[in-house]
């Protein structure tokens, strides 16, 4: 890895690193506020398809070195995202460090559009884990250069709801992949984190006929939605012992990895959250091995960002919709690839990702 160079804003007290050789990205800024507290990372990895373009999670990381690591593989990710859904954007991501019950303030968020403003429309944010259509109202008060504003000020308001149908969508073309069928009634279906993405995801698996496991850290959450969907619950780890046929991962990632690939009982995995893949070549191919179906989560929950992209040209819902309708076709047409040419599902999506960029260099 090359030695990145640095430049220091002292109006702003945002350091920028560029040149970043770890995972291609261009830019890296880090941010801090003492005033108000913030400690925030804005990773930026490709910009070639257009502005970076991705949200901003607010988690309580154990050290720095983590919140480093997760916003450059969620950005990465956003890049893949937007090129295999035909978005003309690059791949961003940001992550704020703290409490996002506790220490997330209005002037804290002002202060982030600050820094989002600084960047001239480089990097677009939008709403993650942590976050909330109100905060990002006041982003907007600081810069234009935000999405997921609520629909009374002209936006798309929240997200989830698309993402959801995304990775809906996914599961049930791998379910006919599969299957032969894309029909999930009397499927058994473990869904991992029931935050507004999963709740929503269990709503269509429910409405279905869906046989549906919830599994959070959070037990008064996993009551209600028990009780409103019927769903049952499974607390802990014990989650990976159970008989089901499509495991869908919708929490924070890497929960894909040797000892719980080794552990499942599913044929498929279908699910919200970014890189869940622990390692994205063994784990993909130990998913293979194993027979198991992975639908590449930087394809199907791409309809969140099919969301915020529509409300950038100009917000129609039902085309963002259509659009993400589309991740059915997507996702076939993926697997099929993976099968014809001997590679696992996460590298023929990365494939046709890349090439998208690189055809764009080279025009």
């Amino acid at each position: 890895m090359s030695t990145a160079t640095t430049e220091t804003k002292p109006n702003n007290n945002c350091l920028v690193v560029s040149k970043m050789s770890l995972m291609g990205h261009e830019q890296v800024v880090f941010c801090q506020d003492t005033e108000t507290g913030l400690k925030a990372i804005i990773a930026i990895h490709d910009t070639t398809l257009g502005p970076a373009l991705g949200g901003t999670r607010m988690w309580n990381y154990a050290n720095e070195q983590d919140a480093i690591q997760d916003v450059l593989r969620l950005s990465r990710g956003m890049s893949f995202k937007a090129a295999i859904s035909g978005l003309e954007l690059g791949g961003g991501k940001a992550v704020i460090i703290g409490d996002a019950n506790t220490e997330k303030t209005e002037a804290l968020m002002r202060k982030f559009g600050e820094y989002v403003d600084s960047l001239g429309g480089k990097y677009i944010t939008a709403e993650d884990v942590g976050m909330s259509t109100k905060d990002m109202e006041y982003v907007r008060m600081e810069t234009k250069h935000v999405t997921g504003i609520p629909e009374s000020m002209g936006g798309s308001g929240d997200p989830s709801p698309v993402t959801a149908f995304g990775v809906y969508m996914g599961m049930k073309a791998s379910a006919k992949y599969k299957w032969g069928s894309d029909n999930l009634d009397g499927k058994t279906v473990l869904v991992q984190g029931i935050g507004h993405v999963g709740e929503n995801l269990v709503k269509h698996l429910t409405e279905e006929g869906a046989n549906v496991i919830i599994n959070d850290i959070n037990e008064t959450r996993l009551a209600e939605l028990a009780e409103q969907y019927g769903a049952t619950i499974v607390m802990g780890d014990a989650i990976y012992d159970l008989d089901i046929d499509i495991y869908a991962p919708c929490a924070l990632g890497a929960t894909v990895n040797p000892d719980t690939i080794a552990r499942l009982k599913c044929e498929i995995i279908a699910g919200a959250a970014n890189n869940q893949l622990a390692d994205e070549d063994r784990d993909g191919q130990l998913c293979s091995d194993k027979g198991i179906v992975y639908a590449p989560d930087f394809l199907i929950n791409a309809g969140g960002l099919i969301n915020v992209y529509s409300e950038i040209k100009g917000y129609d819902r039902e085309h963002a919709i259509n659009q993400t309708r589309a991740i059915y076709d997507t996702t076939l047409e993926i697997l099929k690839k993976a099968e014809l040419e001997d590679i696992t599902t996460h590298a023929a999506a990365l494939e046709i990702a890349e090439q998208r960029i690189n055809d764009r260099k080279n025009a």
